[in-house]
């Protein structure tokens, strides 16, 4: 259980620390011009594939298997491991059917050229349903760190 628990913390903290350099990225790509947000997409999209997408999918799978193994013990389960449950697959929902996808579709883009409204809507709805994962996200690590103490 000690090897589940460890997969959870971990594929959770790169979730969220690479979610977080995202965002920081996104922020501050915002002031550069339209040329360079296009990098500035590609190396989002290189976050999403690479670390947020395979952090949430470790944090989901060992959490299902924490919890197949909580369920096992006959222990009603906490209001607070639940909110940790619901919040982060919610959050790694966002992440599987919105961010990722949006993020891959944004980094085939051209700000500059024709398809730079598509190219500013597409960042918009990456942007809030990157807000709510990471909303989510730290909603669980509460009810995580609460249903221990």
């Amino acid at each position: 259980m000690g090897l589940w628990i460890l997969l959870h913390i971990a594929g959770f903290a790169i979730w969220m620390g690479a979610g977080y350099a995202s965002m920081l990225i996104g922020i501050a790509g915002r002031s550069e011009d339209r040329a360079t947000q296009g990098a500035v997409a590609r190396l989002q999209a290189g976050l999403q594939r690479r670390l947020i997408a395979p952090g949430a999918a470790v944090a989901v799978i060992s959490g299902v298997f924490l919890t197949v193994r909580v369920m096992g013990t006959g222990a009603p389960p906490s209001a607070w491991l639940m909110l940790m449950q619901g919040a982060g697959l919610l959050a790694a929902l966002l992440v599987f059917f919105v961010t990722l996808p949006t993020s891959a579709r944004l980094s085939r883009l051209d700000p500059t050229g024709q398809s730079g409204p598509l190219f500013d809507a597409l960042r918009k709805r990456m942007a809030l349903a990157g807000s709510i994962a990471g909303t989510l996200g730290i909603l669980a690590l509460v009810g995580g760190v609460f249903s221990k103490y």
